[in-house]
């Protein structure tokens, strides 16, 4: 679909809506009105971006420590208070050695804030170059409000927790938390075992979800105010809601870190 062709709002929400998708049987784009099963759908378009932000990420960082002064520059002081900041939250929850907690953390941490940064830009930019110049009729930009990014940053903490729990208390004393905790009489393991599995398992889906559904809801406001609002007006309502967003933004990758923390944390805990 091209833009020159919606004509109405809800052909523009749903062209918005849409990724630059290949079948990764035939290795060729998808069109967006003749959808294959999902098992075979790849997203180019967050594969691109996550891994664009996550290069800058590690970029910026190591080109700040490589040129680190005795008399700090811009932009070593935001990447040490960006540091600092994650040790004291690590700190303060998390009372255990473990080399992979502080840079997990501080990766976690900045991706997120990028991945969410990018709802900053206005929808119609780069759906616009994309078009202009690489003929690509879809761009979504924001991996975060891609169910399958966020789910599949939460698994992978989600086995890191798994591994430590097993590494620190081996397959019995993992086995006692999950058969013997709330009850410990015998005729509870069944049920003590459901309720600890549900949630476990819980963990990484609601902390996936936390993340997709706000970062979803804001492009979904963002693509409205596009839609159904004439250009020379929407800086009415885009300006308040996109510092409004900024909060969003900032608190959504806080949470996300400080969560990882926490199960990280209670995967080093005994009962």
């Amino acid at each position: 679909m091209n833009l020159e062709k919606i004509i109405t709002p809800k052909d523009y929400i749903l062209h918005h809506l849409h990724h630059l998708q290949i079948d990764i049987r035939t290795l060729k784009l998808i069109d967006p009105k003749n959808v294959p099963s999902a098992c075979w759908i790849m997203n180019i378009d967050t594969i691109f971006f996550s891994f664009f932000l996550g290069l800058f990420f590690l970029s910026i960082f190591y080109q700040g420590r490589k040129d680190a002064k005795k008399v700090p520059t811009r932009m070593q002081i935001l990447i040490e208070f960006v540091v600092n900041f994650v040790n004291k939250n690590i700190s303060d929850v998390y009372c255990f050695k473990n080399k992979i907690v502080a840079p997990l953390s501080l990766t976690v941490f900045v991706w997120v804030f990028l991945m969410n940064l990018m709802d900053l830009i206005p929808v119609d930019f780069f759906p616009f170059i994309s078009k202009l110049f690489l003929g690509i009729p879809n761009c979504r930009i924001v991996p975060s409000a891609d169910i399958n990014v966020t789910l599949s940053m939460s698994f992978g903490i989600f086995l890191l927790v798994i591994f430590y729990s097993l590494k620190e208390k081996g397959v019995i004393g993992f086995s006692k938390e999950l058969f013997m905790q709330p009850f410990k009489h015998p005729l509870f393991f069944l049920l003590n075992f459901i309720l600890e599995s549900i949630s476990l398992l819980s963990k990484p889906i609601s902390l996936a979800l936390r993340l997709f559904g706000n970062m979803y809801a804001g492009e979904i406001v963002f693509i409205l105010i596009s839609a159904l609002i004439p250009w020379w007006f929407q800086w009415f309502l885009s300006v308040p809601w996109a510092i409004f967003h900024i909060l969003i933004i900032l608190l959504q990758s806080f949470i996300f870190m400080v969560l990882t923390i926490v199960y990280l944390s209670m995967a080093f805990k005994k009962h």
